[in-house]
């Protein structure tokens, strides 16, 4: 994955007003590790980044290549190949029940109704959510949620899975529940997240700070160089 000279900004709202506002800084990047996180405050440009991995955004200027994709030429393949997890699985549960939200995600595969039925079976099995597939959505805990979001997005078996503070909602329980699905994954996985003590696990941290990268290497450095930033 690369992303070279790649930078967001948005238009002025005010007509009066020339200058557009930055909300990431140009950013050249090769990301290869297996497992990368990526750590700063709230509204430091840790979703924009995320985003602009698999399409979401599309940089004002430079470029972002997945699997030497573009992300402007070739948003669809891009998007097939990197799954994206939001902080609120509800944000992306479109559909009534678990097993016809994975079913849904399953359409792509070209599978007869009766397999998605029983692919999505298999996997909500694999998740150990089986007895929850006819459940509401509403009536599934945050850790369900999360669980079954991350189950209909790898349905699919993408090559980069991308999250974006998976477990601010979630209790220490179910938390850990999650860690453990990921860290069983075979995709290179790219998270961001406020618990420090999970990014000094991952192989390569990213700071950010109001929209500029600030550091970019080894875990304990990464989070050392973060709490000094938050004073």
């Amino acid at each position: 994955m690369e992303l070279a000279q790649a930078s967001v900004s948005i238009p002025p709202s005010d007509p009066r007003i020339k200058e557009s506002k930055t909300i990431l800084a140009p950013l050249s990047l090769t990301l290869t590790q297996q497992r990368i996180a990526v750590i700063g405050a709230n509204g430091s440009g840790k979703s924009t980044f995320l985003r602009l991995i698999n399409g979401l955004v599309l940089p004002t200027t430079g470029t972002v290549e997945v699997n030497g994709r573009s992300t402007h030429r070739e948003a669809a393949a891009v998007r097939r190949s990197v799954g994206f997890v939001f902080t609120d699985p509800l944000s992306q549960l479109v559909m009534p029940t678990p097993q016809e939200d994975i079913e849904l995600s399953l359409r792509r595969a070209k599978l007869s109704k009766k397999e998605r039925r029983e692919q999505a079976l298999a996997i909500l099995h694999e998740y150990r959510l089986e007895h929850l597939a006819q459940s509401s959505i509403y009536e599934l805990s945050g850790g369900e949620r999360q669980l079954t979001a991350l189950a209909t997005v790898l349905a699919v078996v993408p090559d980069i899975l991308v999250l974006d503070e998976p477990s601010t909602l979630l209790d220490l329980r179910n938390t850990r529940l999650l860690m453990e699905r990921l860290a069983a994954l075979p995709q290179q996985i790219i998270l961001s997240t406020h618990d420090l003590a999970l990014a000094a696990t991952f192989e390569r941290v990213l700071v950010m700070d109001q929209g500029a990268l600030v550091f970019d290497g080894d875990p304990h450095q990464g989070v050392a160089a973060y709490r000094e930033l938050a004073g």
